[in-house]
C-alpha cells in the first residue's frame, strides 16, 4: 500500500507559478511510475503529466506542454509539477498517481492516487 499526499495549490493570477508536491509513504523508486492528473468543477479526471520510475521518461498533454515540468526527487521518494504561465483553464483539483511498471499510461488505470490539492487560477 503507498499513501500520496499532495501539498503546494493555492490561488494564482494568470501567468502566475506554483509548485506541487506528492510525497510517497513508502518508497517509489524504481517501482512506481508517477503521474499528474486533474479535474475541474463539471468535467472528468485528466492526464496532465508523467515520469518513468528513474525519473527519465515524461510525458505530457499538449495543453500544458512548455508550461508544466514533471520532476522526481527519489532520495524523498516526491514528485513535483512545476506550472508557469498558469492560465483560468488549468484551475482544477490536482492528483498524482502511482502505477508498478514503466508503461506510460494516460488514462486512470493507476494503482494509488492521492486526496489531490486545489489549484485556482484567477484573471
Amino acid at each position: 500500500q503507498v499513501q500520496l499526499v499532495e501539498s503546494g495549490g493555492g490561488l494564482v493570477l494568470t501567468g502566475g507559478s506554483l509548485r506541487l508536491s506528492c510525497t510517497a509513504s513508502r518508497r517509489t523508486a524504481g517501482t512506481y511510475a508517477m503521474a499528474w492528473f486533474r479535474q475541474a468543477p463539471g468535467k472528468d479526471r485528466e492526464f496532465v503529466a508523467f515520469i518513468s520510475r528513474a525519473g527519465v521518461m515524461k510525458y505530457y498533454v499538449d495543453s500544458v506542454k512548455g508550461r508544466f515540468t514533471i520532476s522526481r526527487d527519489n532520495t524523498k521518494d516526491t514528485v513535483y509539477l512545476q506550472m508557469n504561465s498558469l492560465k483560468p483553464e488549468d484551475t482544477a483539483v490536482y492528483y498524482c498517481a502511482a502505477r508498478a511498471g514503466s508503461e506510460i499510461i494516460t488514462d486512470l488505470r493507476y494503482d494509488y492516487w492521492g486526496q489531490g490539492t486545489q489549484v485556482t487560477v484567477s484573471s
